[in-house]
């Protein structure tokens, strides 16, 4: 009876060596401009994964940066047109599937995830209860209602950018997970999409 432990104890450890796990802190809050965490991105088989989502952005996805620069050096898979001058884009490479992006004026304005990874800062992320997130930011964030008053999101506010944690459509919980300046992103939230 000790072969169904033996193979699960081996096969954790090979995954160990090939998925090698970080945890981000606080301190990750200021990534790089070039886009890594200070702990790195989640690595498997030479397949990065994004980690961390912070209010700066993920990876060369930094708020602010400029849809045409993303699209000459391709890191842009695909885009929409949104109402007025935004445009909706989807990442490449490993980020595809991953981030989801909103640029206005032609300058990235918001990244989010329906995925886990990545993870705040903090550690907070999609599958997670509201009460999880009030646990990990105490007074540093709150639970918010849009003005219609038919949904709720938990709101971090990190100088004139935010973390938004939207719920999910079928299950309580965090479903969505962006960031961006508060003018963009809050007052999506609260007012409804806004050109």
């Amino acid at each position: 009876m000790r072969r169904p432990l033996t193979l699960l104890t081996t096969a954790a450890l090979a995954l160990g060596t090939l998925v090698p796990m970080t945890v981000a802190d606080p301190a990750a809050a200021a990534l790089p401009a070039g886009g890594a965490s200070a702990h790195g991105p989640l690595t498997a088989a030479g397949h990065t994964h994004p980690q961390v989502l912070s209010v700066a952005g993920a990876g060369v996805y930094r708020i602010g940066a400029s849809l045409a620069a993303l699209t000459a050096a391709g890191h842009i898979d695909w885009t929409a047109p949104g109402c007025g001058t935004v445009v909706h884009a989807g990442a490449t490479g490993s980020w595809a599937g991953v981030l989801l992006l909103a640029f206005r004026d032609g300058l990235l304005v918001e990244v989010g995830t329906a995925t886990a990874p990545p993870q705040s800062p903090a550690g907070a992320r999609v599958g997670m209860s509201f009460a999880e997130l009030e646990a990990i930011y105490g007074p540093r964030g709150s639970l918010i209602r849009n003005d219609a008053g038919d949904a709720e999101a938990y709101l971090v506010r990190v100088g004139s950018r935010v973390e938004l944690f939207t719920g999910h459509p079928i299950r309580p919980g965090v479903g969505y997970f962006q960031v961006g300046p508060a003018s963009y992103v809050e007052r999506n939230f609260r007012q409804g999409v806004s050109c």
